[in-house]
């Protein structure tokens, strides 16, 4: 299906003037992720050769991608913009919240059931504001987005951190919260810090058993967690062109999981193969015509040290299979070494599920590669060890897959189809048994691992790797199974051999698809009535957030001190939860639930200094507000990493919590808490966390002269009756800090629309 082609059509004839424009002020060559940011800049920027990783830049996003999650909170605050219509294409993708329980038909039906208040809220926003709607079952938004919306030198923006994904059609594509989306599409520019350059020179071909997804567990094993935060990764070299586009977008997917701002490859061969094959045959003829510009210029990768802020060469001809995990996605793993690994650690053995899909690997390639092991398992009399479930990314590469006999082959092995959605991936997965927190081993082809986050137990040991992969491991149902040396006895009492997978990066007799599952909007959308029930509890309009006073705030108590790693699912966990993303009140429920106390090693049970008691963190926060009793979280390093979702920041601000100090922030989350209208601060001397007591009196003492690049003073009230004082640190601009001044970015939207 072809999309918004005037618009492509217009970006693609800007792009080779406002490229040499940038040259002639930059004096230099420039890299594929440069064009693209200088080529989207608003046009109120004054064109100059800007600080990577200082300079705050606003930019004009060619459009916007959302998923229902996160879209129902982004098209509440929509709803306040005071537009009739959205300024650029926009869509929304109806994919979180399904269950993964029974199998895919079931499984949709009873979501349409659950979530039919939530659906039609969604479709009826979508309707009148000329949004683009991807009705529950039509797939998970990335690979939506990847098939039917990206284009080469494109730029885009989503609700979702995975909005990545459409690096594989060499877009630069960027998960934010909400507010962000609400900017873009209300006319407005869209402000990012300019991101640092890290370079992944890939040589050699992959071959075997490795797969693109190797590629990103290796980087991630390299740069963390934290290692790409406030960089756009771009891959390049002869083996990124031996590479096919879905490959390129899973190893883009992940980049998510390093913290990096996007990820990207230059437009080549694979591209265009495609592009034609998802029916996109002008999209090619224009990309053609601007080729040179559409990836970096020769001398960068010729010498990519003198361009690149940082630099990784990856030989694939070398490159192993691996596994990464436990509970993070950086803990790399060569299949090789895992048996040694898992019994130095004490993880369990037997793999219990083997999940593949998600919107990292649940193309026609992936499929196809996975089910070339599940069909020599069939052949060769192998009974599967671990229990199958398939998620197919979109229902144009279900139902492919389906005709060619891919489906089939995974039912011959008692495989579960689910819904052609997020599932497992995102914590919406009724498994059996998971209540009871056994201890037990998992493999999946998703992107994330967190405690908890596929079937809410904090003792599944999740791990993740490329579809083959899991595959031989599910087959298996040992962890360190490793195909490329070991055999499994068939029921003959036989030593059988995989043989490497196979697969098709295209079907060689081309997609196929009845219902894509698209609804288009009305041409006037001027007549749909959006009806939201006062007495939902699902769905809540929202009440704008109270502006600053102008004034210090002094007497703050801590809410929680978060130790180790507090991510979004920390702050504000998925699974159960989805059910209220729509409703900010309800969903407060659970804000920080997930996070560890410092002072007691506990999750949900911090101390509530109006009733003197320990209890729930919602609750202590609950009590604070009814006082008037402002509210700071402390945390530690890369706080708020993993998904885009700003109700990680609005949860805590509709809570009373003014302030968040950390040692460091995830990307997004720092944005979200500023978009919001709070102060996202980190500690000067990040030794300084230590000093802060579980009683503390906090007060914030200067904050009256808040101001670009200057340091505010926390004074620490101790219950001894001593005090001290300490430097935090911050990164707001002055057009943020204008957002803190309002009282959150999108009251300061509404003022100028109003004036």
């Amino acid at each position: 299906m072809v999309f918004d082609l005037d618009m492509i059509r217009e970006v693609y004839q800007g792009f080779p003037g406002k490229i040499e424009k940038a040259r002639q002020v930059i004096s230099r060559p420039l890299s594929l992720s440069e064009k693209i940011l200088y080529s989207h800049l608003d046009s109120g920027v004054h064109l100059r050769d800007f600080k990577r990783g200082e300079d705050y830049v606003d930019f004009n996003p060619d459009r916007v991608a959302m998923q229902d999650a996160t879209a129902q909170m982004a098209l509440l605050q929509f709803m306040q913009a005071g537009k009739k219509r959205v300024a650029v294409p926009s869509t929304v993708h109806a994919d979180h919240l399904i269950l993964a329980k029974m199998g895919a038909d079931k499984d949709l039906q009873d979501s349409l059931n659950q979530n039919n208040e939530v659906f039609k809220f969604l479709e009826s926003v979508s309707n009148k504001y000329g949004i683009g709607f991807w009705k529950p079952g039509a797939g998970i938004i990335h690979q939506v987005v990847l098939e039917n919306y990206a284009f080469p030198g494109g730029m885009m923006i989503g609700t979702d951190s995975h909005t990545v994904n459409a690096g594989g059609l060499g877009m630069v594509a960027i998960g934010v919260g909400g507010a962000d989306a609400v900017d873009v599409m209300a006319g407005m520019p869209w402000e990012l810090k300019f991101p640092k350059l890290i370079g992944v020179k890939l040589t050699g071909k992959l071959n075997g058993w490795t797969a693109p997804k190797d590629v990103i567990l290796k980087v991630a094993g390299i740069l963390t967690v934290k290692g790409g935060t406030g960089c756009i990764v771009e891959y390049f070299g002869e083996g990124a062109k031996s590479m096919s586009a879905t490959g390129k977008g899973t190893i883009c997917n992940m980049g998510a999981e390093i913290g990096a701002t996007t990820s990207t490859f230059g437009y080549d061969e694979s591209m265009r193969k495609y592009l034609n094959a998802t029916g996109r045959e002008g999209i090619v003829e224009m990309a053609d015509k601007v080729a040179e510009h559409l990836t970096a210029d020769p001398e960068v990768y010729a010498e990519p040290e003198k361009y690149f802020d940082q630099l990784i060469e990856i030989n694939l001809s070398e490159l192993e299979p691996h596994l990464n995990g436990p509970f993070t996605p950086d803990r790399a793993t060569p299949v090789s070494q895992m048996r040694e690994e898992a019994s130095k650690n004490d993880w369990p053995m037997d793999v219990e599920w083997g999940l593949i899909g998600s919107c990292t690997n649940s193309s026609y390639e992936d499929i196809s590669r996975a089910a070339s092991i599940a069909k020599q398992a069939v052949d060769k009399g192998l009974k599967t060890k671990a229990e199958f479930g398939i998620n197919p990314g979109s229902e144009q590469v279900r139902f492919t897959v389906e005709r060619d006999g891919f489906l089939k082959t995974f039912e011959d092995l008692d495989a579960r189809i689910f819904t052609n959605a997020c599932g497992p991936c995102i914590g919406q997965w009724a498994r059996a048994g998971a209540e009871n927190q056994p201890k037990n081993t998992i493999v999946h082809s998703f992107n994330r691992n967190f405690s908890k986050r596929a079937d809410g137990n904090p003792n599944t040991h999740a791990f993740v790797g490329s579809p083959e992969i899991v595959a031989a491991i599910a087959i298996s149902g040992d962890l360190g199974f490793n195909p490329m040396t070991d055999t499994l006895k068939n029921e003959n009492g036989e030593e059988i051999k995989l043989d490497p997978p196979t697969g098709w990066e295209l079907p060689p007799n081309g997609f196929d698809v009845e219902d894509p599952g698209y609804q288009a909007p009305a041409e006037d959308g001027s007549g749909v009535e959006v009806i939201v029930a006062p007495d939902s509890k699902r769905l809540q309009l929202l009440d704008p957030f109270k502006p600053w006073d102008g004034k210090n705030i002094e007497g703050m108590r801590l809410l929680i001190k978060a130790f180790g790693k507090c991510t979004t699912d920390h702050i504000s966990m998925a699974g159960p939860w989805l059910r209220f993303r729509g409703h900010l009140d309800n969903i407060s429920d659970n804000c920080l639930i997930g996070a560890v106390n410092a002072f007691n090693q506990e999750t949900d049970n911090v101390m509530n200094h109006v009733t003197g008691e320990y209890g729930p963190v919602p609750k202590a926060a609950r009590a604070y507000k009814a006082e008037g009793i402002p509210t700071m979280v402390v945390g530690d390093h890369n706080y708020g990493e993993g998904s885009s979702r700003e109700h990680a920041a609005m949860e805590p601000r509709h809570l009373g919590v003014r302030a968040v100090l950390v040692k460091s922030f995830a990307r997004i989350h720092e944005t979200n808490l500023k978009k919001q209208g709070m102060l996202a601060l980190t500690f000067a001397e990040e030794n300084d966390y230590d000093k802060i007591r579980e009683d503390d009196l906090l007060d914030l003492i200067d904050l009256e002269s808040f101001a670009e690049g200057k340091q505010l003073t926390l004074r620490l009230r101790h219950s001894d009756g001593t005090d001290e004082e300490i430097k935090v640190n911050h990164s707001y601009n002055e057009s943020q800090i204008d957002w803190f001044r309002a009282g959150s970015a999108l009251n300061l939207i509404k003022a100028q629309n109003n004036a």
